[in-house]
């Protein structure tokens, strides 16, 4: 691609009405997870059972009447009403005022780097006063640091499962087209193998495969090496098509005439004449990704607690009367909608960017 067609590329993605705002979204949430735990006022497992399920932080700024320049919260205290349920009211006798880098939990930045300072907390983090910017769970860990902490899964499976779906794509999508024949028939009856059976259910047998006692590790990259077995199949059958078509151009029989080897052949001058198709469609599939592990670890088959993903932060959505006591522990599926739809707006405008006929 010349400079003048890649500059042209891209004021066609800059024109796209929600390629920008997608692209914005995906930067903030991908700064927020490379810093996670310097973002997050706490620990993902930091919890203070006697504020289960309790509700999100209101800020403030008057406090008896009179304002105060720093916002602050109110701390929470319970009582049970005549159902004997928990009801949490704010003790309005002691302000606990906000401020930005105070010092929390020891965590370890990227699991190297120790970080004792936060984006921002209550000032001097004392243990009876706490933000809970999106509320709380069951036990009483802050939703926004856990959600936090999940979007380290959540936004990572996808780029980690499109390397395997591109490499095995290119791969036997490549060696198909171009020879053709038996090879291609062979290749293309192994890949409808995998399209057969429903992308979900067969998700769920090959993770039903292995044992439930896995750490959370070795479950984050199982999953990704599942979805991506299950994801390259469509891709290499496209790939398979577009490196028929472009094997028998002219630069390519002029490549078998000086003797160029095959392979040479294949990743030099076939397949990178898909790149734009391939960065297109891999973009798209990221959100299959992101919704692939959250569908795992809703049901119990993926990340489990304490570790966090947006998927198992769900699951305790599943009870309906969890929703209409504690709403808030529906905000980690809005996160998960707001990602997949920015992937598909950015993808939306690398496809008319890098479409020649647009």
């Amino acid at each position: 691609m010349n400079l003048f067609t890649g500059t042209r590329s891209a004021k066609k993605f800059f024109r796209h009405p929600l390629a920008i705002p997608g692209l914005i979204i995906l930067c903030v949430l991908y700064f927020v997870m490379i810093f996670a735990e310097f973002v997050a006022p706490y620990h993902y497992d930091n919890a203070h059972r006697d504020n289960s399920y309790v509700p999100p932080s209101k800020i403030h700024f008057f406090h008896e009447g009179k304002f105060r320049p720093r916002p602050f919260v109110y701390p929470y205290a319970y009582t049970f009403n005549k159902f004997y349920e928990r009801v949490y009211v704010e003790d309005t006798s002691r302000p606990c005022p906000l401020a930005f880098f105070t010092k929390g939990d020891e965590v370890r930045l990227w699991g190297v780097l120790p970080v004792s300072y936060h984006l921002f907390g209550v000032k001097g983090n004392p243990p009876d006063c706490r933000i809970y910017l999106m509320g709380g769970d069951r036990v009483g860990r802050d939703l926004f640091s856990r959600i936090v902490y999940g979007s380290r899964v959540s936004l990572t499976v996808g780029f980690f499962g499109v390397i395997i779906t591109f490499f095995l794509g290119f791969l036997i999508g490549g060696l198909s087209g171009y020879y053709g024949g038996t090879v291609d028939w062979i290749l293309m009856r192994f890949a409808e193998c995998f399209m057969l059976v429903p992308s979900f259910f067969l998700m769920l047998a090959l993770r039903s495969a292995f044992p439930i006692t896995l750490s959370s590790i070795q479950v984050y990259f199982l999953i990704v090496v599942i979805m991506s077995f299950i994801g390259w199949a469509g891709f290499a059958r496209v790939i398979r098509g577009m490196a028929l078509s472009i094997s028998k151009r002219d630069f390519v029989t002029a490549a078998r005439a000086i003797g160029a080897p095959d392979i040479i052949i294949i990743f030099k001058h076939v397949l990178p004449q898909t790149l734009s198709y391939a960065i297109v469609s891999l973009t798209l599939s990221i959100p299959a990704y992101i919704l692939g592990e959250s569908s795992l670890s809703l049901i119990g088959l993926g990340i489990q607690d304490p570790h966090a993903s947006w998927g198992n932060l769900l699951s305790a959505a599943m009870n309906i009367s969890e929703i209409q006591y504690h709403p808030w522990i529906l905000i980690p599926g809005i996160f998960i909608f707001v990602s997949v739809m920015a992937f598909n707006f950015v993808g939306d405008g690398l496809r008319d960017a890098l479409d020649p006929n647009r």
